[in-house]
């Protein structure tokens, strides 16, 4: 057996709704965000780089505000600043954890957090800090996924760790079809040729451009993060090959 190779450094994709209400995914829950706290607190004591981008669904999805009239970029921005709150709630939970971690995001609110510096950005990582990063690319019309392809490749990481309610990447959805198959391994080209919802097309074609691997797993099994950061085959793998 070919032993497996921890990551040095990796990026989290969360969603929002892994931060809110187990039930509904809606608001910020404690426990939520205290669980997930821990377990990056568990990865970066092992040694491993970690940065994350949040999402914020559970807060609100800009997308809904504009189908209800709102302008598009007026909505997406109301959508960063939910990623914001939830950056503020990991943040100080992850530093409660026992872990040093810093805020940084793509719009200035400098009472809050640090604006991104990717030199900067580094540095703590470097030095042990967890970063994470809100507030998306800092532009509208781009997704948090697309935010996440971004850093991964801006801050030189290993891997983008794509957290997920299910195991991986299936052929349909699992909830509704029972023939629905999971794949172990997918390239950048078969997830765009077949419309898989992995993450939105931008995200994948940024990632296929920078050759940044893509791992799909589920976080709602305690201990898949630290699994997945330590080179563990879980989930679904998305790369050139």
């Amino acid at each position: 057996m070919v032993p497996v190779k921890p990551f040095e450094r990796v990026l989290l994709k969360l969603s929002g709704e892994s931060l809110g209400d187990p039930t509904t995914g809606h608001g910020i829950d404690p426990d939520s965000v205290n669980r997930v706290a821990e377990e990056v607190a568990d990865v970066a004591r092992g040694g491993c780089q970690v940065a994350i981008v949040t999402g914020g669904g559970n807060i609100l999805r800009g997308a809904q505000f504009s189908r209800l009239g709102a302008p598009r970029a007026s909505a997406d921005y109301m959508g960063m600043l939910g990623t914001v709150i939830n950056g503020i709630a990991l943040t100080e939970a992850i530093e409660q954890a026992g872990v040093p971690a810093r805020l940084m995001t793509a719009l200035e609110i400098k009472q809050v957090a640090e604006p991104f510096v990717r030199r900067r950005a580094l540095r703590h990582l470097e030095k042990g800090r967890v970063v994470v990063l809100a507030a998306g690319t800092g532009n509208p019309f781009f997704t948090t996924d697309t935010a996440a392809s971004l850093r991964a490749t801006e801050l030189a990481c290993d891997v983008l760790l794509k957290a997920t309610k299910v195991d991986g990447v299936y052929s349909s959805d699992p909830k509704s079809d029972p023939d629905a198959v999971r794949f172990e391994r997918l390239t950048y080209m078969e997830v765009l040729a077949k419309g898989l919802r992995v993450m939105d097309g931008t995200a994948i074609t940024l990632s296929m451009e920078s050759k940044l691997p893509v791992v799909v797993f589920d976080m709602f099994t305690h201990g898949n993060i630290a699994r997945v950061a330590r080179g563990e085959a879980l989930g679904t793998r998305i790369d050139a090959d």
